[in-house]
């Protein structure tokens, strides 16, 4: 099995002070050899942003509507901002860091993601990966920081969820694990954590209301993660990112 840990943070986890600086010392601490590749988002980033620019934020069933001046942000701040800021507290912590977007090198190829609820504008979804350019990174011992920016069939960019940007890199990289690290410990049932599910009780814990809300597409995804190839996906926080959380198997 691949020893390839490809790890998906969110934007809370990627702010300055505490919480960027607990999240490079985990990542230095058990991958010290690389071995990572590291997705990530950053709304509350891109919401600040927006904000001072006079933009309302829109979402439609959790996906951020993109027209074409709130794509500048995302661009500027997941490309930019956010990348950069990670790349620079890895490399404080001794990481070779790199820093890319799904743009470079083709990595990331989207169209135009459809929803039956309306238009998200410049909203797209991965049709196809070029991960050579990861393959060669790798190899030379960097840990490759990858914004979700995508590049589409036009040439030009799509906002993309950084959790199909994980899910499909974890896939086509055949991850030995991937790691979602978001703000829940993992899977709770009566308030204790699950450490570990094979992938066949998911759907049953769903039907009885033990796995709910937004940790259902947590789950499902790491369903198809498995299905794809990679070979066990963890839930957890930043707090149980080093060997915490739910790990979900077959």
């Amino acid at each position: 099995m691949s020893r390839l840990t490809l790890l998906k943070v969110g934007g809370a986890e990627l702010q300055p002070g505490q919480p960027i600086e607990q999240l490079s010392r985990t990542l230095a601490d058990h991958w010290p050899d690389g071995g990572l590749v590291v997705v990530h988002g950053g709304g509350p980033d891109i919401a600040s942003l927006q904000a001072r620019l006079g933009l309302v934020p829109r979402f439609v069933e959790g996906l951020r509507v993109t027209d074409e001046a709130s794509l500048q942000v995302a661009e500027m701040v997941l490309s930019g901002l956010v990348n950069k800021r990670l790349v620079a507290a890895l490399m404080q912590q001794g990481l070779r860091a790199v820093g890319l977007s799904g743009v470079d090198g083709g990595l990331l190829r989207a169209v135009k993601l459809r929803h039956s609820a309306g238009d998200l504008g410049r909203v797209g979804e991965i049709v196809a990966t070029e991960t050579g350019i990861l393959d060669d990174l790798l190899r030379q011992g960097f840990v490759p920081i990858v914004s979700p920016i995508s590049l589409g069939q036009d040439g030009r960019p799509f906002n993309v969820n950084a959790d199909h940007a994980a899910l499909a890199l974890a896939k086509a990289l055949g991850a030995g694990e991937a790691v979602f690290c978001s703000n829940v410990p993992g899977v709770l049932r009566d308030g204790k954590l699950l450490t570990h599910l094979s992938a066949e009780e998911i759907e049953p814990l769903i039907r009885l209301g033990v796995i709910t809300g937004g940790m259902i597409p947590k789950v499902r995804s790491a369903m198809a993660a498995i299905a794809g190839g990679v070979g066990a996906v963890r839930i957890t926080h930043l707090a149980g990112l080093a060997d915490g959380g739910t790990r979900i198997s077959n």
